[in-house]
Parts: structure tokens; C-alpha cells; sequence
């Protein structure tokens, strides 16, 4: 069993897993979809050289911006990190935001259908002249159950739909393989009022760091500004600054309520995650939400209680759920 901690971004993740690290041996494999790409390291919160070098991670910088990687990608490489980790006498954790990323290392990915390379360029030629908007639009329309997300989901989802005749969703319900661990989740959650404050103060640290010069940079280096990577929360708001669309007074405010809105997605995302095929909820015993209003070092402490009680039950002591 791998513990698995989730939930929204600024819930305090990151803060846990340190702390957790003073009393374990554990390496963190990220389950960020943002994280992967290099160079993008203010905006999407990425840990310092200095957290890296008390905590090792696995899954950060693996690709350059404008290069496409995908969940299924991720679970590859993922499985390997988690055999490194284990073989190098350590204890992996997964800990990440990007449901996707954890549903497809923990449940495993489809079989995906051939696809005609051809049609396939001419879709993604087609979806790259739309709005994100509509391009979410024509992926809900041609597959009832998406759930959202950015361009490169609904783009994914579109094409799947329209070069195979099923959605997206069709094929990861009924062509799924297994997955690379079995997960013992840890879901952090914070009251909305704090959980926005907490998101309003990364967003001025990540200003304040230099989030705007970081994007300068990158598009510098002949990134398309809309390429895989700049189409998340704070680049995207960044790009529009930089082009003229967004006021730059605005941009602090946009920010803002961008990561409000997404973060209320991935709770909504791992609200279902956390459920089995029948949409029921998991076993009590793989699943433990807690209070991130506590401070990081006890929340360690207590997860690390709890870890020894599910890994070794015959020394487990009675432990009351909060």
C-alpha cells in the first residue's frame, strides 16, 4: 500500500510531507501535472533546492514547456519511480493535486484504440484555432461524462471521441489495465474562507518572486504562449497581461480567483476520486480525510501513527477517527 496525499493547491501539502520527512525515510513521487515542465518553478509552486535536497522528489522537470505529457505518460514513469524509491531502501509517498495523474497510477489506464495519424493532426489542427471555452464546450458535447480540465484534456477528449465513435470515459471504464499500487489516501481539506486566504497569499509571494519575469523568459526562448505548460492558472493570466488583454492592476485579482475556481475543481474532482466504480465510498480503512487547519507537524505525526497502524495491523493500537 503507497500513501497518497491529495487535495487543493495552497491546502498545505507540501508543508505535510517536510514535516512527515523529519521522522521518515520517504521520497515523494509529485503527481503535479505542472511541476513536470522545466523552467516553470514560481508559478506552480515547485519546491525549493533546498526542500529537494531534505526530501527527495521524483517527477519534477521531466519535460520542456510546449511539449505534451499526458496521465498516461505520467503512470508510466511513475511505476519506475516508485520501484527506484523502494529499491533504494525508502518509503514512497504520492503527493499532487492533478487527480488524473493519481487515478491513473493507482487504477491503471485504458487500452487505447489505433488512431489514424492523419485525422488525428487535422483535429488537433482544428482544436488548436478555438478558445479553451469552446474547445470544453465541443468535449463535453461528444462525451457526456467529462469532467473538465485544460485544453490538452479536452482536446484529448475530442479526438478520442470522434476517431473512435465512444468518449473518452466509455474507454476508461471498460478497457482499463492495472494499476501500479495500491493507495492508501490522505486527503488534506481546509473551511473555503481559510483555503482563500491561503491562495491569495501564494499568488502574492509568486508575484512577488518574480512569476511575471519567470514567464517573460520562457516565451523568450520561442514557447508559444498557449502551448502545453502556459495553459494553466497564473501563466495564463500572466500571457494575457503581457499581451494587453488583462490590465496589469488586474492581474493580481485574476489570479486569485482563477486558482479559487480551480482549486474548488480538484475538491470536486477528489470528492469522486475517492470513490469506487459503483460510486460508492472506498474502503474506511484506504481513505482518512484530514484538517488542515492543524499544524503541519502534527498532522505528519499523526498520519505516521496511522501509517505504522494500516502497515503492521498486529501492533496496531486502537485509534479513534476524528
Amino acid at each position: 500500500m503507497t500513501p497518497v496525499l491529495v487535495g487543493a493547491t495552497a491546502v498545505g501539502k507540501t508543508a505535510v510531507v517536510v514535516a512527515w520527512a523529519e521522522t521518515e525515510s520517504i521520497s515523494v513521487v509529485s503527481a503535479d501535472a505542472r511541476q513536470v515542465y522545466r523552467g516553470l518553478d514560481i508559478g506552480t509552486a515547485k519546491p525549493s533546492g533546498a526542500l529537494l535536497a531534505r526530501v527527495p522528489h521524483l517527477g519534477l522537470d521531466v519535460v520542456e514547456p510546449g511539449e505534451r505529457y499526458s496521465a498516461g505518460r505520467f503512470a508510466r514513469d511513475a511505476a519506475q519511480w516508485l520501484g527506484q524509491i523502494r529499491g533504494a531502501g525508502r518509503h514512497p509517498v504520492v503527493v499532487g493535486g492533478t487527480g488524473l495523474y493519481v487515478r491513473a497510477l493507482a487504477e491503471g489506464l485504458f487500452h487505447e484504440p489505433p488512431l489514424d495519424p492523419a485525422r488525428r493532426d487535422r483535429l488537433r489542427a482544428w482544436a488548436a484555432a478555438l478558445t479553451p471555452a469552446r474547445l470544453a464546450h465541443w468535449a463535453a458535447r461528444l462525451d457526456r461524462r467529462f469532467a473538465g480540465g485544460g485544453r490538452q484534456r479536452a482536446g484529448r477528449a475530442v479526438e478520442v471521441a470522434l476517431l473512435t465513435g465512444r468518449g473518452l470515459s466509455w474507454w476508461q471504464e471498460h478497457a482499463r489495465e492495472t494499476g501500479a499500487m495500491r493507495p492508501w489516501y490522505i486527503q488534506l481539506t481546509l473551511p473555503r474562507d481559510v483555503l482563500h486566504r491561503r491562495i491569495a497569499q501564494r499568488v502574492d509571494e509568486m508575484l512577488a518572486k518574480g512569476l511575471v519575469d519567470e514567464l517573460r523568459r520562457i516565451l523568450a526562448t520561442g514557447v508559444a504562449p498557449h502551448a502545453p505548460g502556459l495553459d494553466g492558472v497564473g501563466y495564463r493570466e500572466v500571457t494575457a497581461m503581457l499581451a494587453g488583454r488583462l490590465p496589469e492592476r488586474d492581474l493580481r485579482e485574476a489570479i486569485v480567483v482563477a486558482t479559487r475556481r480551480y482549486a474548488k475543481r480538484q475538491e470536486t474532482w477528489f470528492r469522486h476520486q475517492l470513490r469506487d466504480a459503483r460510486g460508492e465510498m472506498r474502503d474506511a480503512g484506504c481513505v482518512w480525510t484530514l484538517d488542515a487547519t492543524e499544524p503541519p507537524d502534527a498532522l505528519a505525526r499523526r498520519i505516521a501513527e496511522r501509517w505504522h497502524a494500516v502497515t503492521h495491523p498486529a501492533s496496531r493500537i486502537p485509534h479513534p477517527d476524528p
